[in-house]
Formats: C-alpha cells, sequence, structure tokens
C-alpha cells in the first residue's frame, strides 16, 4: 500500500540529507519526495510516498518523529486530502497533426503549453498521480523527449489546522 506522509520540519540545512539518509539506511523506499517552506518561514513541509504495510508506516512515522528537526508527522493518506502532481513533459512535435493532438490533448487534461521549438513542444500539466500518468500514457506513441514531476504534494481538507480561525470563519453565533 502507498502512503503519503507530511513532516514539519525546522528550515535549517541538512534536515532533507538527514532525513532521506535515515530512511534509506533502514531500507525504506521513497516514491517521492517533495518539500518546500510554509507560510512559516521557519518550517518546511516534507511529503513523502512511502511503500508498505501499516507495519512499515509506522516504523517510519517512529523514524521520524525520532530527529530533532522533525517538529510533526501526519499520515495524510488515512484522512480526506487534496493532492497535486507538477509535471513538465517535452514531447517531439513536427509541424501539422501532432501539434494539434498534443494541444488538444492538454487541453483535455487541463495543461498547457508552455514552450514550443522546432521539433518539440513543453506541456506543463497539474492534478492527482492518476491524471499525469494517464497523459503519460497518451504522450508514449507521440515520442516523450523528456519528462520531469515534482513529486506529490498534499494537505488535509478542511478545518485541520486551524488553530485560530480569524473572525470570518469563526462560527455565527
Amino acid at each position: 500500500m502507498r502512503h503519503l506522509l507530511s513532516a514539519l520540519v525546522q528550515n535549517v540545512p541538512g534536515v532533507l540529507a538527514h532525513i532521506s539518509g535515515m530512511l534509506a539506511s533502514r531500507g525504506y523506499n521513497i516514491d517521492s519526495l517533495a518539500v518546500g517552506e510554509t507560510e512559516n518561514p521557519d518550517l518546511s513541509r516534507m511529503t513523502f510516498v512511502v511503500v508498505g504495510d501499516d507495519r512499515v508506516l509506522e516504523q517510519v512515522r517512529k523514524q521520524l518523529e525520532k530527529i530533532v528537526t522533525v517538529v510533526e508527522v501526519t499520515d495524510i493518506s488515512s484522512r480526506d486530502f487534496v493532492e497535486r502532481d507538477l509535471m513538465l513533459i517535452k514531447v517531439r512535435a513536427g509541424q501539422g497533426g501532432k501539434r494539434s493532438e498534443i494541444r488538444e490533448l492538454a487541453e483535455i487534461f487541463r495543461g498547457r503549453i508552455v514552450d514550443v521549438a522546432e521539433g518539440a513542444v513543453v506541456v506543463e500539466i497539474s492534478g492527482q498521480e492518476k491524471k499525469i500518468e494517464a497523459f503519460i500514457d497518451l504522450m508514449r506513441p507521440l515520442g516523450i523527449v523528456e519528462l520531469v514531476r515534482s513529486g506529490r504534494i498534499a494537505m488535509v481538507r478542511g478545518n485541520s489546522g486551524l488553530e485560530n480561525p480569524s473572525p470570518s470563519d469563526a462560527e455565527p453565533g
């Protein structure tokens, strides 16, 4: 089973290397990893996708929680969440029909063409992993030149994390 974990970490040099090294040294494979600053510049959020049963998930959580720079670890996959993956894909495209087909497919998948060259186009697409994979499958026969993905990012839906809601968020009294 694939698990989506979110770790809130101190935004200091070496945290990514420390965490990924610790997981690798214990034999845990990271399918996807995305890291970025949060609303608090002192903290970063690391989003991991790891494969394994509930025992593996619990071991990964425990190992992460032992690291001093880790503030909080959440199993997002057990909650209602929103996820996205960003991809840039360069596809062979001469003049005419092939370009039109790529453009039409990009529109259907709510992607956009971000670069056009003589023999190729670059499409940007974001969404759930299944959507990205489906787009890749449709582009393969056209000739994928290069592909890069951001890794999955996710956030729990609703009011989770609202310790101090603003007055506009308060229930009418």
